[in-house]
């Protein structure tokens, strides 16, 4: 369970990274999208397409699966490792996979995030003043405030300001003796 955990979080960082290279610059699949697709179905030059960068979930798992699959390959042929033979090998195939497209997606939350902050730092700022003030106002208010009234005297003053009370006012009407 502790390799697993390891394995797991390193994948996260991993996909983590391929997401941040890929918002950098995309050359690898500019490549293949040259090669598999005709001159019309090309993409532009601008655009920031990825293999995990700007794509839904489904193409990004089936990406991501791939190439930890074909790496997996390349490892159990070329190597005495038999990665999709035992238990372990697939539980640890499943957390790398996984862990890569968490990664991915958290990449995204604070790729995003950063740039919502940037946009809005200056109104943030004005927000943090007015808050601050608004802050300032209510506890001079509360200090202000005039505690010399007793509790006695302020029920007194609003069963005058509102007048007859209730009982009252049924029995004006004759619903009660």
């Amino acid at each position: 369970m502790g390799l697993e955990l390891v394995i797991f979080t390193a994948a996260i960082l991993f996909g983590i990274f391929i997401y941040w290279r890929e918002s950098q610059a995309n050359k690898l699949y500019q490549f293949f999208n040259k090669i598999f697709n005709s001159k019309e179905l090309q993409m532009q030059p601008e655009d920031k397409k990825g293999f995990v960068f700007k794509q839904p979930l489904l193409p990004r798992l089936v990406y991501v699966i791939g190439f930890f699959l074909l790496t997996g390959l390349v490892i159990q042929f070329l190597s005495p490792f038999e990665i999709f033979t035992s238990y372990n090998g697939i539980s640890a195939f499943a957390s790398i996979s996984v862990g890569t497209i968490l990664g991915t997606y958290l990449a995204n939350f604070v790729l995003k995030s950063g740039k919502v902050i940037e946009e809005k730092s200056d109104s943030l700022g004005d927000v943090v003043k007015e808050t601050i003030e608004k802050g300032k106002d209510i506890i001079e208010d509360i200090k202000n405030k005039d505690t010399d009234l007793e509790p006695e005297k302020e029920i007194e003053e609003l069963t005058e300001k509102q007048g007859k009370s209730a009982r009252e006012r049924l029995k004006d009407k004759g619903y009660l003796k």
